[in-house]
């Protein structure tokens, strides 16, 4: 990099007395009493010299300014040429197009360049996005759905013709997830249009950095990996909240709102306070207890997450802007770049499981270049305490995750192919060259690239008697186009990789909108019952074409909406630091508050069992009531216990029939039969192989029951089911039915169906997390096997126990299960 470093140009001339290209940058820097950074010089720099890449760097020290003035900069340089869209601004999220559009045009004032902003999401009414067809922005602010929306659009080639560059803004989040397999084909066909086109990526938290900047740039002649590492410091002041006690009996959920008190004094005691949560259920619990407990806080606090209705959630941002709220419970709704200058606390409820996602929370405070970001830390249950000192030290060295791309997802690139075919058609000989550019399908073969096109045209081997899978044509000259009118609208309707349970409509009776809402809670529920929703108790009123008619009530208790996927896994880089965290207990060495803190649970932990040191895995078996018991304690997260308990219960199974239940965490998880277990005898058969792993868990679960779950995403993105009309969706429970039987279809006729294998392969890869679950099988094989038996539950078997009994009890039999728990321990 250091030679890609130029010396700061000052106000200094050029030889010959010309203005240095940067200079008008750097005035209005001066103007706005600003001095630019090393790495935004750097950018402005290789931009200005047609170069693309990637640049790093911490939230709030100025990247957004680092990659909007340099096209301005090359725009102003080249006044003559054709008026057009001159770069593109790719955002995952809503709030980010707001504020980046008023950055723009607070630089476009400045440097008085005559650019006007658009921006094109899914809350652009249709007549902008028209008017922008027919008069395009210089910049123009787009999502990844919408961006292929536009791709949808016949001459798009002419409209997207005029770019200079194309920004991809948070692009670690995108990565991990098929939105950014979205925008790697977006990206090829742009390279296609405008070849000397810049690409550069946005990033401020990432481990996998030179992987990112590689799938971003793809393969294309040209688009060397040039990566601009910011050298800003910023510093991260994490402090927890402790109770009143020590917990020596943790239970996921409870302690929170036991610090309520605590949580309203620092919202109190600050102008303006984000307070985080991990899942939407959690946001709104949160804001309902906030306001009993603090009835003040009235008005002066908001509620924001992904349901809450656009105009509720512009509201509460542009509120937040002006420094107006006092408080605002979130979700990640408010994680990325959104720069909310008058917050001075956050506040993180629950472990955030993520080194990354902690960060990004962490820098909505102090948002801006040199200040300190400053977050408070509120358990859950106890146990988090040690996540937080692990999240610390994470911190201090650097440690974050990688993000792992989508490879080989035909779904997307099937509904892809669509897209172009439904705009402009398209010549597979030229698409097939640009996608092979692309990280996610460099590996494609030419059997695979016509196994596609066959599916589109004429449905495949199965579905080629159905006129509805025979979507796009061939035309005479081989050009590849949807000529259906009502298949293109339809398929228009389609475009977008997110999949969720079916969404209804909100409404009051006088037909106010209030957001969303997800078809599986909602059918729970029968009229006159009550339940949670942005912040307040209403009562439902009917359901009625797949809107939610709901009145205010006067109750003050209802149901929480609980919204699908809201548990985020742990993942290995803080798994791996809690294991060093726990080592340090167990050697006598904590030095972190929490630990110490935590002192008396982990006391009793040794009493009644064993603290594990990094070079130990510790198994624990007892008998209750219940049963049998078999716990086991790997630290490597929700999902990949999930197979690993599927695993040893099959392994166990095949030395003697027996039946497990199964349960798990964060931290280890649980194998309950009502037979004993003879597992020293299956230690002895070196029960953590990996030599079969593969063939043993899709022996050990259900596989072909989790990839016809799977599936159903699959089969919405690809096309094979129409999700319905604006207003008129298809339920969920048909559309399931729809998945299903196309699953069975291709299982019995078409098992080379590359969208029947691809469910199989994204459970493995991401559900159960398979590259983890072998690497952790691999660290238990390197450890000393501790096996104790303990007269009683231990702390840590006591959250993945009550995490068990959450899903069979109501919350009144779990509450009094826990009290009988509790007491039994007073003689420990």
């Amino acid at each position: 990099m250091a030679g890609n470093v130029l010396s700061y140009p000052g106000k200094n001339k050029e030889k010959g007395g010309s203005e240095s290209p940067l200079e008008p940058a750097i005035r209005w820097f001066e103007e706005c009493g600003w001095k630019p950074f090393d790495f935004q010089l750097r950018v402005w720099q290789a931009w200005l010299a047609g170069k693309s890449g990637l640049l790093n760097a911490p939230t709030g020290s100025g990247k957004t300014y680092a990659l909007l003035l340099p096209a301005m900069l090359y725009d102003r340089q080249k006044p003559d040429e054709v008026a057009g869209v001159k770069m593109l601004w790719i955002t995952p999220l809503r709030a980010l197009a707001r504020e980046i559009e008023a950055s723009a045009l607070r630089a476009i004032q400045g440097m008085g360049v005559n650019w006007q902003v658009g921006v094109r999401t899914g809350d652009t009414p249709a007549g902008v996005r028209q008017a922008q067809r027919t008069s395009p922005p210089g910049l123009l602010i787009i999502t990844p759905e919408s961006l292929h929306l536009l791709l949808s659009q016949k001459g798009y080639s002419t409209l997207l013709g005029t770019l200079q560059g194309v920004v991809v803004d948070e692009w670690h989040e995108l990565l991990g997830s098929k939105r950014g397999v979205q925008v790697e084909l977006a990206l090829s066909r742009i390279k296609s249009i405008v070849p000397q086109v810049r690409v550069w990526g946005i990033s401020a938290t990432i481990g996998n950095l030179k992987q990112a900047a590689g799938i971003l740039l793809g393969k294309a002649p040209g688009y060397r990996h040039l990566i601009v590492r910011a050298s800003v410091e910023k510093k991260i002041e994490i402090k927890s909240v402790f109770p009143d006690t020590a917990e020596t009996l943790p239970w996921a959920g409870h302690l929170g709102i036991k610090l309520l008190d605590k949580v309203v004094q620092l919202i109190k005691a600050s102008n303006s306070t984000l307070v985080f949560t991990n899942t939407r259920s959690f946001a709104e619990i949160w804001y309902q207890k906030l306001l009993e407990r603090a009835p003040d806080l009235a008005g002066a606090m908001a509620l924001h997450h992904g349901s809450v209705s656009a105009s509720v959630r512009e509201w509460v941002e542009n509120q937040l802007h002006a420094g107006k709220l006092k408080a605002v419970v979130c979700t990640s709704s408010l994680d990325l770049g959104v720069d909310f200058r008058p917050v001075e606390t956050v506040i993180q409820v629950g472990s955030p499981k993520g080194v990354a996602r902690f960060m990004q929370r962490a820098g909505r405070s102090g948002h801006q270049p040199g200040a300190t970001s400053r977050i408070y830390f509120v358990p859950t249950h106890s146990l988090e305490l040690v996540e937080a000192a692990a999240l610390r030290q994470a911190i201090d060295s650097g440690t974050i995750e990688n993000r792992h791309p989508y490879i080989r997802s035909f779904d997307v690139l099937i509904q892809y192919l669509v897209t172009l075919a439904v705009s402009d058609g398209f010549y597979p000989e030229q698409i097939f060259s640009e996608i092979k550019q692309t990280h996610s399908y460099s590996s494609i073969t030419l059997q695979e690239w016509n196994w596609v096109l066959n599916f589109i045209t004429a449905g495949g081997d199965a579905l080629q008697a159905y006129d509805e899978y025979r979507k796009v044509t061939i035309q005479p000259d081989g050009k590849y186009v949807v000529e259906s009118r009502q298949m293109a609208q339809r398929h228009r309707l389609s475009i977008g990789t997110i999949a969720s349970d079916s969404q209804l409509n909100v409404k009051y009776l006088s037909g106010k909108h209030l957001g969303t809402i997800e078809e599986y809670f909602i059918s729970r529920l029968e009229p006159g019952d009550t339940f949670w929703f942005t912040g307040r108790v209403l009562e439902l009123v009917r359901i009625k074409d797949m809107e939610v008619i709901v009145r205010k009530s006067s109750r003050k208790s209802g149901m929480v909406p609980s919204w699908m996927g809201g548990r985020m896994p742990l993942s290995s880089q803080l798994g791996d630091h809690i294991r060093k965290k726990l080592n340090e207990v167990a050697h006598g060495q904590a030095t972190d508050k929490e630990l110490q803190f935590l002192e008396p649970l982990f006391e009793l932990q040794r009493r009644l069992s064993h603290l594990p040191k990094a070079n130990e895995f510790l198994i624990e078996q007892f008998t209750t009531a219940e049963g049998h018991h078999i716990i086991m304690y790997p630290f490597e997260g929700r999902f990949v216990h999930e197979g690993l308990a599927a695993l040893i219960a099959w392994r166990l199974a095949r030395l003697k029939p027996l039946t497990f239940s199964l349960a798990m965490n964060d931290y280890g998880f649980e194998l309950l039969s009502d037979q004993p277990v003879p597992l020293e005898q299956a230690l002895e058969t070196n029960l953590f192989e990996t030599g079969n792993l593969l063939y043993d868990v899709q022996a050990s679960i259900n596989a072909g029951e989790m990839a016809r779950r799977k599936f159903r995403d699959i089969a919405a993105i690809a096309g094979l089911m129409f999700k319905g009309y604006p207003g008129k969706p298809v339920r969920s429970r048909h559309l399931q039915a729809t998945a299903g039987l196309f699953f069975q279809v291709f299982q019995e006729y078409e098992e080379h169906n590359l969208l029947y294998r691809q469910a199989f392969e994204e459970v493995m890869d991401f559900q159960l997390e398979e590259h983890r679950l072998r690497k952790a099988l691999e660290r238990i094989n390197r450890q000393k096997i501790v096996l104790k038996h303990p007269e009683k539950p231990t702390p840590f078997a006591f959250p993945v126990m009550v995490d068990r009994l959450r899903e069979m009890l109501t919350t009144e039999q779990l509450n009094d299960r826990i009290r009988r728990m509790t007491v039994d321990y007073a003689s420990a």
